[in-house]
């Protein structure tokens, strides 16, 4: 099982994946650490993030971008008319949805984004399965902090018709928090104060700013501020505008009215961005921008602030909205982390700087901080790992309220209350208390629509709680409903159920002791305050003489069935997106095998070509030489014709049938090599037990000249084991002695 992290940027997107050294950031099919967020339409297929990427320019009217920015809104929001000056592609409705139509198989489609996502998630699983060698399911998936419940809900979809578990769909600048708190081992202790950072992140087309507050095992987001419409990619249009102008009067060229000219100067226009942020000028170079029309320009780093000076007028706004709400000021700050590519701009970090008065910190990696922290996320959330526990506490961006129906047998009832509000700890989750005597509905909606991004409806969901009755006294049924703001930070109702006051004995505590029927006492069962804890009264001793009390206390008696109405697509349309998508992806596997077996074709032709008068020269009569160019040669002329287009099974069949001629001078010549191979396997078999005997022999001289040279025993050691038990032989030379005298 893998732990998988995704950073689904607007522009781009990064694969962190959790591994035993730590957190590695994976590449794609062209070894690239991120991956275009295109998604495009073929005659043939779709293309997908780098394949959308490279033929962008000659397909602009069916590749699609800023999947993230268009996600769960409707056509008429005006963020999403917004989008389509940076679209290519045609936006329209689809059932509700913005969507975008295309041509895909010879015919206009329609898809909505949820679906774009879906298969751009697709692709990401896919590279991720294949760096990995293992099957991809459980991931972390970043998402903007402004996100409401409805494009929440279909990420989740999104992700679950591309086959993949959400553990958990985490904000931008929470896993960059994450990714920066769980690495540091010098975080203070609960009783210290808690370290203040503030995380800037400007990317491609969004800035945010969060307060977090760090203690060693924790983190808790304090504030986020965010202006969805600052980033990157407004540099890069401001760019774009200057050089329109300029190409207009310098070569009487108007690139507005030019879609693939505005193109390509806007892909010069961000490697320009780019130069410039390390460079004081920078030139612009593009040949044939038009009718074989060259254009150049130089631009200086002034010039470029001076484009873009309402939009760093912009800067501080998110950050004095974050302290703001943070309730802190700015000397209370004791690092600002810079995260995103637009960080990189010399006068952003200059006007951040000056704003806090400190120095600003680069620790992190500015592009692959998300998904890091999203993969140590994950990693925490999955059984596969183990790692140093770290609790994240984030917060409600928006806030959240119930209403309903008001009771007719309660007039003064309030019809409305604000559950989760702005800045509530998340996930979270609320006891609802309703008295009702018949079923009843309730919705869920923000509160104050005007902080919604765009237009969005601030509409939630709706809920009807069923089976609900008057009990046999027609006296009201206490309903119970819980409501939690997930990990997701998705919005639901996820139980009912009633209660009834039930009169119980408890014993009567000690002197000292707590009395269970203080207020503050809970039901075991329920976790509810006991509702009339003062009607407790004495009764008794019992047998083993302790004085009990009756008291009533609030028992859960049964569930309260909940039927529930929200944004999500419902499962019968998820289930047809999802064998669409299925069907969609087979058939863009089937093209590229067929291409790959095609490619596979011409080069065997070139190959085999080059090898008869050469490699295989000597294995081949001249007639056999004559027939496979000639075949060759023919299926050359085949494949650049009617074979241009055809079908895998085809090409195979090509291939097939000139192996089968050219079959026996191949096996000739691998025989020739396979014997060759033998005879040098032998010949090193030969040398090897050659020098194993050598070693052998020598082996054994040395051990004889060892025991030769050994010392021979004395030969009065001799003659002593030879004397009779009992005696001792004398020296040799007094027994000479003796026989003298």
């Amino acid at each position: 099982m893998s732990v998988v992290g995704i950073d689904f940027g607007a522009q781009s997107t990064k694969i962190g994946v959790a591994r035993n050294k730590g957190i590695d950031i994976i590449t794609n099919e062209v070894s690239n650490r991120s991956t275009p967020s295109l998604v495009a339409f073929g005659p043939k297929s779709r293309y997908i993030g780098e394949a959308a990427k490279t033929q962008e320019v000659s397909n602009l009217k069916n590749t699609v971008g800023s999947l993230k920015r268009l996600i769960g809104r409707s056509f008429t929001d005006p963020d999403v008319q917004i989008e389509q000056e940076y679209n290519t592609a045609t936006l329209c409705e689809v059932n509700g949805q913005v969507g975008a139509e295309v041509s895909y198989l010879g015919k206009k489609e329609k898809f909505t984004a949820t679906q774009l996502v879906s298969a751009y998630l697709s692709k990401i699983k896919d590279t991720a399965s294949k760096e990995l060698r293992l099957p991809v399911s459980d991931v972390v998936l970043s998402c903007p902090p402004w996100f409401t419940d409805a494009q929440r809900r279909a990420m989740v979809d999104a992700a679950e018709i591309a086959g993949l578990k959400l553990l958990r769909l985490m904000n931008d600048t929470t896993a960059t928090a994450l990714g920066y708190g769980i690495t540091k081992l010098d975080l203070p202790s609960a009783e210290e104060k808690p370290r203040r950072v503030v995380f800037v992140d400007i990317g491609h087309s969004n800035y945010t700013a969060s307060v977090v507050e760090f203690r060693k095992g924790e983190l808790n987001v304090k504030s986020t501020a965010y202006d969805r419409h600052f980033g990157g990619r407004n540099f890069d249009k401001a760019l774009v505008d200057h050089f329109a102008d300029e190409f207009k009067e310098k070569y009487k060229v108007d690139i507005r009215t030019n879609t693939k000219a505005w193109a390509r100067t806007l892909a010069a226009a961000e490697k320009l961005k780019k130069v410039l942020s390390a460079n004081a000028s920078a030139p612009i170079s593009i040949e044939s921008l038009t009718e074989d029309i060259d254009v150049r320009a130089m631009v200086k780093r002034e010039e470029l602030e001076e484009m873009v000076r309402p939009l760093l007028e912009r800067i501080t706004v998110p950050l004095e909205q974050a302290l703001a709400e943070a309730k802190l000021k700015v000397e209370d700050i004791d690092y600002v982390e810079m995260v995103g590519g637009c960080t990189r701009v010399p006068i952003i970090k200059e006007t951040i700087s000056k704003f806090f008065g400190k120095t600003l910190s680069f620790t992190l990696n500015q592009d692959e901080a998300i998904a890091r922290g999203c993969a140590f996320s994950c990693a925490i959330l999955s059984p596969v790992f183990r790692v140093r526990d770290f609790s994240v506490h984030d917060i409600v961006n928006y806030p959240i309220e119930f209403t309903w129906e008001q009771s007719p047998d309660i007039p003064d009832e309030d019809t409305s209350l604000t559950v989760f509000n702005k800045g509530n700890v998340m996930p979270s989750t609320k006891i609802l208390t309703f008295y009702r005597k018949q079923p009843f509905d309730l919705e869920a909606r923000y509160a104050k629509p005007e902080l919604l991004p765009g237009k969005m409806n601030p509409w939630i969901g709706r809920f009807s709680v069923k089976g609900v009755k008057a009990d046999a006294n027609d006296d009201f049924m206490i309903c119970k409903l819980k409501a939690r703001l997930n990990l997701h930070g998705i919005l639901n109702v996820e139980s009912g159920y009633y209660v009834e006051d039930v009169e119980v004995e408890e014993p009567i505590p000690e002197e000292g002791e707590k009395k269970e029927g203080d207020v503050s006492a809970h039901c075991r069962e329920c976790e509810i305050p006991c509702s009339n804890p003062e009607q407790a009264m004495e009764t008794d001793a019992p047998a083993d003489g302790k004085k009990t009390r009756k008291v009533k206390k609030q028992v859960r008696k049964g569930d309260l069935p909940i039927s529930t109405g929200t944004s999500s697509i419902d499962q019968q349309t998820k289930e047809a997106w999802t064998e669409r998508e299925n069907a969609m992806a087979m058939e863009d596997k089937l093209v590229a095998d067929t291409d790959e077996k095609k490619n596979e074709l011409e080069a065997f032709i070139y190959e085999l070509r080059d090898k008869v008068d050469t490699t295989y020269s000597e294995f081949a009569s001249d007639e056999e030489k004559e027939k496979i160019k000639t075949k060759l040669s023919e299926s050359e002329d085949w494949l650049y014709e009617e074979g241009e287009d055809t079908t895998k099974a085809v090409y195979v069949a090509k291939m097939d049938e000139i192996r089968f001629l050219a079959g026996p001078v191949i096996q000739r010549y691998l025989d020739k090599i396979e014997a060759e191979r033998q005879a040098i396997l032998k010949a090193q078999e030969e040398e090897a037990a050659k020098r194993r005997a050598e070693e052998e022999a020598k082996r054994k001289a040395e051990e004889e000249a060892k025991k030769a040279a050994e010392p021979k025993p004395e030969a009065a050691d001799a003659e002593m084991k030879d004397a009779p038990s009992g005696e001792t032989a004398a020296p040799a030379e007094n027994a000479e002695g003796e026989e003298k005298q």
